[in-house]
């Protein structure tokens, strides 16, 4: 059995930037397990898979570890594949997808993915949190992440966080952000509890990073970039219960998988 296979440099306008994904159109669903080895083989932050026609697809996502609810970067990979790849003629594609009904939109050279906006409320942080990222002190708040506000950008690049530490904790990652001056915002991701220990560019985490940083800034749409060696640009907007995060994606390769019959 043969299944192809595509790798895409998604928030990046060229390769070796962004956040790299995989991707495999499938006409039907094999075993999870199945699913899962693939994810592993890979061993990029995330395999997404996708099953349908026309403009509605069923949309999964792996990391080499689980199954995840969204995934911001393997959607745009997703929808590149599927507009310069496979030819789709459609202005905006529907997946159906375990956080509900995404949707990207071709915007000239941009996509342009409507999340669901996820509202960030303080918390109080684990006690191994702030340490765990060598910081005596930061606001924290919380959604799927945890999210660790700074003071200025220096701090997120000079980050070298102890991921033992950072493990077992009651959340889905660690997002650590601060204002910038080249941007609106930057951040870094970090969540070894997924098989990740830095994910270069998560869409997903800016449907929390946006409403955060439009409420603070007092400003709307907002320009952001992600990462630590390897970095992704992001365009975020605020409307409303959604968010609309646009970038840019670019091929890195392509194939085939073999597999045993």
């Amino acid at each position: 059995m043969l299944l192809d296979i595509y790798q895409v440099d998604a928030f990046a306008s060229r390769p070796f930037a962004g956040n790299p994904a995989a991707v495999c159109p499938l006409e039907a669903w094999p075993e999870d397990a199945l699913l899962q080895a693939i994810a592993e083989e890979n061993n990029l932050s995330e395999t997404a898979f996708f099953v349908g026609s026309g403009d509605h697809y069923q949309l999964r996502w792996f990391t080499p570890r689980v199954e995840v609810d969204l995934c911001g970067h393997a959607t745009l990979a997703s929808a590149w594949v599927l507009f310069n790849e496979l030819g789709v003629d459609a202005e905006v594609l529907h997946f159906a997808t375990r956080s509900g009904e995404l949707r990207v939109r071709r915007e000239g050279e941009m996509l342009a993915l409507d999340f669901p906006a996820k509202s960030p409320r303080p918390c109080s942080p684990p006690a191994n949190l702030l340490p765990a990222l060598g910081l005596e002190q930061a606001e924290v708040f919380l959604t799927d992440d945890y999210i660790v506000v700074v003071e200025d950008e220096a701090q997120v690049a000079a980050l070298n966080p102890d991921f033992s530490a950072l493990r077992g904790l009651p959340a889905r990652g660690v997002a650590v952000t601060a204002r910038s001056e080249r941007f609106d915002f930057v951040s870094r991701w970090f969540g070894p509890d997924t098989g990740i220990f830095e994910d270069p560019v998560t869409g997903s985490a800016h449907t929390s990073l946006t409403p955060l940083w439009v409420e603070r800034l007092g400003r709307n749409p907002l320009r952001a970039e992600q990462g630590g060696a390897r970095k992704g640009q992001l365009h975020c907007e605020l409307l409303g219960e959604r968010v609309i995060i646009s970038g840019q994606a670019v091929l890195y390769l392509k194939g085939r998988i073999h597999l045993p019959d």
